[in-house]
């Protein structure tokens, strides 16, 4: 009979979570044997040469060995890996850059200029749904961006066939502060509260339905602040809750590593690494990367509903049930979690920011606070209107 068994978590308690255990995560090593298809490792990283195994991914069975060694890399080793030369050819690099350039010219010109929530005014431009927009400023050259085996080969390794694609240009200009750590999508653009109400189950498939990367458009010396990563903290299954915690945070402060990149190259990590972007410390760089966001294919309902059609029927029944006390705020909450829509993705987060933390207000958000409110029906129709308006590409 096993002694002391490891007790079941149901849920986790940033208070709870405990530096000592990961610490002791992170103090792993990559092995050499466990990344045979590397041509190198650097800081527990696996560096993968892809003009030497690009010719490879066409082989049926060499295929499967390879992205069976990426998601292995991602899921229980270091968490991270770069694609040297994932672009044989930067030509389209250079130019997709030169749109990106103009989208952001004209975009500033429209808005009296902007950043984002990630970054203080001034500090970076960010284009959001770069994909879309590349695509719709000229197709031909989106074409050849996306016509790349080596980034269709690592979404397939993490994520399975019939993944989508999405994307966000970031250019960090000289003087550009560092990000703090953090975790990324889903969970990591939760507040900590509703990070915590998740079932620590959810926190452990979360990361497996995203795959975050980043094409270097520019050569990324360490002094241009390439991102930071704490390799193997991916493991720890407590950190959606306990990446804003200042013991955690200082820790990665201390132990992170970056890795230059060159023009072309790509670095693709678990969502749930510990991770921050770099200082731009150079005087001349100015850093720009497209951030690759590749979700899953299974992460979607089975059957198309009219949310908004539903909220605007049932809410002067659900104001009159509340003002008549005849169900209480949890039967109505109830109600309300099985009609409106109640994540905020996806949306157009040029005209749908985020409020009060790194996601915008959800239709099930809004219904509540209408009914705390007692806003109208014609305003509840209204505001929801907009917010689909919003979103809206």
């Amino acid at each position: 009979m096993s002694q002391n068994p490891t007790p079941h978590i149901s849920y986790f308690n940033a208070d709870a979570c405990d530096l000592n255990d990961f610490k002791t995560l992170i103090a792993q090593t990559t092995s050499k044997d466990a990344v045979s298809n590397a041509c190198d490792v650097q800081s527990n990283i696996p560096i993968y040469d892809m003009a030497a195994l690009r010719p490879l991914l066409n082989d049926p069975t060499k295929r499967k060995q390879i992205l069976g060694e990426w998601a292995q890399v991602l899921m229980s080793g270091a968490g991270v890996l770069v694609m040297r030369a994932t672009y044989s050819d930067t030509t389209v690099i250079d130019d997709a850059t030169a749109i990106y350039d103009d989208i952001i010219a004209a975009e500033k010109q429209e808005s009296g200029g902007k950043s984002d929530h990630f970054a203080a005014s001034g500090a970076n431009d960010r284009i959001w749904n770069s994909l879309q927009k590349l695509c719709e400023h000229t197709p031909e050259i989106f074409l050849r961006y996306f016509a790349n085996t080596s980034i269709a080969a690592i979404c397939e390794a993490w994520l399975g066939p019939n993944y989508q694609m999405t994307a966000q240009v970031n250019l960090v200009h000289p003087g550009g502060a560092a990000q703090l750590a953090h975790r990324d999508y889903h969970l990591g653009f939760q507040t900590a509260d509703v990070s915590a109400n998740y079932p620590a189950h959810v926190h452990d498939l979360s990361p497996a339905l995203t795959l975050q990367g980043a094409v270097a458009h520019c050569d990324m010396p360490i002094e241009s602040g390439p991102t930071k990563l704490l390799p193997f903290s991916q493991a720890y299954r407590a950190g959606y809750v306990a990446w804003r915690r200042d013991d955690f945070r200082a820790l990665f402060e201390e132990e992170h590593v970056q890795l230059p990149l060159s023009k072309g190259d790509a670095m693709f990590f678990n969502p749930a690494i510990f991770h921050g972007a770099g200082a731009n410390s150079s005087t001349n760089i100015h850093r720009m990367a497209n951030l690759l966001q590749v979700s899953s294919a299974l992460g979607r309902a089975m059957e198309t509903i009219d949310r908004s059609k539903m909220c605007k029927l049932l809410y002067p029944h659900a104001m009159t049930a509340k003002q008549n006390n005849s169900l209480s705020a949890g039967e109505l909450s109830g109600a309300i979690a099985s009609s409106a829509e109640g994540y905020s993705f996806p949306t157009n987060l040029d005209r749908d920011p985020p409020k009060g933390g790194l996601a915008p207000e959800t239709q099930q958000a809004l219904f509540t606070r209408a009914l705390d409110e007692d806003m109208s029906e014609k305003e509840f129709g209204q505001i929801l209107d907009q917010m689909i308006e919003n979103q809206r590409s």
